[in-house]
């Protein structure tokens, strides 16, 4: 029954959280570019609503990619953590959403971000939140924090009872966490690559959902549980 709640919870913090990316895109944007874009549904749904012409992705999946192309994305088959077939300046923003905390080198994700938008361009990143109250609170317990609980390709949610997850096998290796990040650590990732970091936004305030979370997201976004930090390529 708890893990049920907590599922629940969970999927609209999801939906919260694809609300707070779309928001800060700007109207205008003629091409968009999704590192991980996944099957697709995201990236289409961000195109649709902020008007763009041209949705592009990349995606390491084979399968994924063919789904994401079936949708209408223009779609290169790459891994994030090389860099990648595309040209200079191809897009005018950029959005990356529960991708980075599967990368070992985000560095490269980030400096090939900067390298493909063009000047003014948008950078939005979205991951799980290291320093929401149920990471914490975990690590009190002696815990895992939640969002590390993905770290074996044997089991899902290792070394917490609550993770949603929990017992679930056959593990891809793109679906374990390598590195989670604060607010602050993500800025200055992003910083230290050139871009004007602009504002930050959280979605979702486990275990807490409905009205409650969105009062509490709305005066402790450092402590939501997803973050999603925009940045501005210089122009």
């Amino acid at each position: 029954m708890l893990r049920e709640y907590l599922l629940g919870v969970w999927y609209e913090a999801e939906e919260l959280n694809q609300r707070a990316i779309i928001s800060l895109l700007e109207p205008g944007i003629d091409t968009v570019l999704d590192l991980g874009c996944n099957d697709g549904s995201f990236t289409e749904r961000i195109a649709g609503e902020i008007g763009a012409r041209n949705a592009l992705g990349v995606e390491i999946d084979t399968d994924r990619a063919r789904t994401a192309r079936d949708r209408g994305i223009t779609v290169t088959e790459a891994d994030l953590e090389r860099p990648l077939p595309l040209e200079d300046e191809t897009a005018d923003a950029i959005t990356v959403n529960q991708v980075i905390e599967h990368l070992k080198n985000t560095d490269n994700m980030i400096s090939e971000a900067m390298r493909l938008l063009r000047p003014g361009g948008l950078l939005v990143i979205s991951t799980e939140n290291l320093s929401s109250w149920h990471n914490i609170f975990s690590i009190i317990l002696g815990w895992q924090p939640f969002s590390l609980t993905n770290i074996s390709d044997r089991r899902m949610g290792i070394g917490n009872p609550l993770a949603l997850h929990r017992g679930n096998t056959g593990v891809s290796r793109y679906m374990q966490h390598r590195r989670v990040f604060s607010p602050r650590g993500l800025a200055e990732l992003i910083e230290i690559h050139g871009f004007q970091v602009e504002s930050l936004k959280g979605a979702g305030y486990f275990p807490l959902g409905g009205r409650p979370a969105r009062a509490l997201n709305a005066i402790d976004t450092r402590h939501s549980s997803f973050m999603t930090i925009r940045g501005r390529k210089p122009a």
